[in-house]
């Protein structure tokens, strides 16, 4: 296993004249993360030769970095405990939340388009199998969160609001090692069972035959060395989205996001690669989101977390102006979205940044690095952290902060009343605080709130543990927040087996996506903790079975060189 540290540039150079293969494999997965792995595994252990090319030099790519919960509707456990979950309440939920203007209980597809009910309908038929081979198998053993709640638990469709996440077996007790775990297991079980492995090979363009059909791929070395890797049924692409993309994010991102903390590597290679063989695009707009720190986010750090959990009870976010916009105890996808309202009168984004503030009693009981958390454990990287021993002086820091970062947030700066808002909304909070109710923003009213509250110290008579008032002297603490991306959710259409579509919904030959490079039918929604990585098991397993009953495709030599693009070789 290649161990360089340097990832070759993406190419648009010109197609490579016709030659030998440097290696051959019935199928050649790209990406070796939380897609890629497991659909090696799958392939493998249907009798396939199998190679996986990671661009990075490590396995994992951003579900090295997750918490790893796993989605996974109608799974074994559920079934051993008695806990229904019928396909029909599933599919009604996922349509309610997908998309809700078009939902309609009464509909036979709950106001879907066919392409999203069947891509809905394969994740229930799939995940469980999935996850419980994996596990069988010993690439991924789990447990059973019996009691998480599903993100949206209360609406009447989810029939089924607790039970369906799934968590690797050996993850410690706050879940936050998840995705190291889970690649320790996965690779190590494709080591174990034949699959090559090779680092720092980042993939430029795909192989084809006279034909159109996909025959392989042509990837770049650490050392810049081009190789050519022949994919005698298919080639399975799992390489991530386009958060680290800024040109993608900005031209199809429908918010304006300073970027994120999938891994580094997701710089969206495979919208351009299978864009330039004839793929449609769909779900380009958006994204699995999360509050982030702004700082970071700016300074693409790269063990940047997204903001899972809001840490604090004695906490309040505000805006520009000193008030409270928002319930901070939303679910993160949800949350995320405040930040990119249009203020179309005054023609700005007026809560792009908002402006985490907390006490001591948080900072002493609620510091955690898990996360993405603000509010951070002394000796750890606080660099985001703003102080001030009075409201006066976190003003005036929080001032010099902002004025650093002017020039990506459009001059953003705090209005002349900052300080008497900002001491009228703690008021305000600290009176809700004390009754147990935000009459405002229903803080700590909805299940998933309470399961993200975070560690708090525990005061006895407490009804709302996810409030209390904030201290009437400091020191006192800020930072600011943005919305950013888990990772992107849109890129070439697929069927509910992976391959990829034309734009007459024409499978191209011996292509397969899987993941966050290609396009979810999940829409704007994020269904419950776990929603990004069951689906992708759901759907590696069904591509690694269709690319399995793949034809072995033929290379046909031709005189010259014929290529429709500079992504394309022709063969």
């Amino acid at each position: 296993m290649s161990t360089s540290q340097t990832i070759p540039a993406r190419s648009s150079a010109s197609a490579a004249s016709p030659g030998a293969f440097d290696a051959e494999y019935d199928i050649v997965v790209v990406g070796g993360g939380g897609g890629g792995l497991p659909a090696a595994l799958f392939a493998r252990w249907l009798g396939n030769s199998v190679v996986v090319l990671e661009k990075a030099a490590e396995l994992g790519g951003t579900a090295r970095k997750a918490a790893f919960w796993y989605w996974v509707p109608n799974n074994k456990k559920m079934r051993e405990i008695g806990r229904p979950d019928e396909k029909v309440d599933f599919l009604r939920y996922v349509a309610r939340l997908s998309r809700p203007q078009n939902y309609d209980p009464e509909n036979p597809r709950f106001g879907l388009s066919e392409w999203e009910y069947a891509m809905c309908e394969a994740i229930y038929e799939s995940a469980s199998p999935a996850a419980e081979l994996l596990s069988e198998r010993g690439a991924l053993p789990y447990r059973h969160c019996a009691e998480v709640p599903d993100y949206w638990a209360e609406l009447p469709e989810d029939k089924a609001p607790r039970g369906r996440v799934l968590l690797p077996e050996a993850a410690c007790d706050s879940m936050s090692d998840g995705g190291q775990v889970a690649i320790r297991t996965l690779s190590a079980a494709a080591q174990r069972d034949g699959v090559d492995i090779r680092t720092s090979h980042r993939v430029q363009r795909v192989v084809r035959n006279r034909a159109g059909e996909v025959v392989g791929v042509e990837a770049a070395t650490s050392e810049g060395t081009l190789i050519k890797m022949r994919a005698r049924k298919a080639a399975i692409f799992a390489t991530g989205g386009f958060t680290h993309n800024p040109e993608l994010r900005r031209n199809f991102l429908h918010a304006p996001v300073y970027g994120g903390c999938a891994a580094l590597t997701n710089e969206g290679d495979f919208v351009y690669i299978a864009s330039a063989v004839g793929a449609q695009l769909r779900n380009m707009n958006y994204a699995w989101m999360c509050p982030v720190s702004l700082e970071k986010a700016i300074a693409r750090t790269p063990d940047l977390s997204g903001m899972f959990s809001v840490a604090g009870d004695s906490m309040i976010w505000v805006d520009k102006r000193g008030y409270r916009v928002v319930n901070e105890k939303l679910a993160y996808n949800e949350l995320a979205q405040i930040f990119f309202q249009w203020d179309a009168a005054n023609a700005e984004y007026p809560y792009l940044v908002l402006i985490a503030i907390w006490d001591q009693r948080s900072q002493e009981h609620s510091a955690s690095s898990e996360y993405g958390r603000l509010i951070v454990p002394a000796g750890t990287d606080d660099s985001h952290v703003i102080r001030g021993e009075t409201w006066e002086q976190l003003e005036g820091a929080i001032a010099t902060r902002l004025q650093r970062y002017s020039v990506v947030t459009g001059g953003l700066e705090l209005s002349g009343d900052f300080l008497k808002n900002l001491k009228a909304s703690v008021s305000r909070f600290n009176q809700f605080a004390k009754a147990g109710r935000d009459d405002d923003f229903r803080r700590g009213e909805r299940q998933v709130e309470q399961l993200f509250n975070g560690a708090v110290k525990e005061e006895p008579g407490r009804t709302n543990l996810t409030m209390y008032p904030l201290s009437d002297h400091g020191p006192y603490y800020a930072a600011l927040v943005s919305g950013g991306t888990l990772d992107t959710k849109g890129g070439p259409k697929t069927t509910v087996n992976g391959q990829v579509l034309d734009d007459l919904d024409i499978p191209i030959p011996g292509l397969y996506g899987v993941g966050n490079c290609v396009a979810s039918p999940s829409g704007r929604a994020y269904w419950a903790g776990g929603a990004t990585l069951g689906p992708i098991l759901a759907f590696a397993y069904r591509a690694a079975h269709a690319a399995d009953a793949e034809p072995v495709k033929q290379i046909d030599a031709i005189p010259e060189l014929v290529a429709a693009d500079s992504q394309s070789i022709q063969v």
